[in-house]
């Protein structure tokens, strides 16, 4: 099984749309039973507060077809480090505050989604700039590139 947990500030926006999109991209290529997919915070505040997922997150979700089910903030252990094969920050300020929660990345599992494409870059956080349309993208775009990268490194797998 293929362990993936996508991480972002606060687990209300783009890692949860992450979580949900990816679930719904190996759902159907009917794969879901390889992957065990979750979503985290690097801060601990939404999960503090029992915060879901966001409602404009939602939104996009929901218009672009994307199923999802209820959903609440948690932040990133030390422990997840052991529990999951890749860690997927949204942005390098994530990736940064990432690794001073988990330590050292011995095995070299943590990236940015977009490092798995041709323009490997951050994924704007949308509760700031409200554009949850170019955020729903670049986590589509991302997870994409991110499945054909595990189906070719493990084609015998899959």
């Amino acid at each position: 099984m293929i362990k993936v947990l996508f991480v972002c500030l606060g687990n209300i926006c783009r890692s949860p749309m992450a979580e949900f999109i990816f679930k719904d991209m190996v759902n159907k290529k009917g794969i879901s039973e390889r992957f065990y997919i979750d979503s985290a915070a690097t801060s601990n505040y939404n999960e503090l507060e029992k915060a879901g997922m966001y409602g404009d997150a939602k939104d996009m979700l929901r218009k672009m077809n994307v199923p999802f089910t209820e959903h609440m903030s948690r932040q990133i252990r030390k422990e997840d480090y052991d529990k999951f094969d890749y860690i997927l920050g949204m942005e390098e300020k994530n990736v940064n505050n990432i690794l001073k929660i988990i330590g050292d990345d011995k095995d070299n599992k943590v990236f940015r989604l977009l490092d798995f494409t041709e323009t490997a870059r951050d994924i704007s956080d949308p509760w700031y700039s409200g554009d949850f349309y170019s955020a729903y993208y670049d986590i589509l775009y991302g997870c994409e590139n991110f499945l054909k990268y595990i189906e070719n490194k493990n084609i015998k797998k899959l």
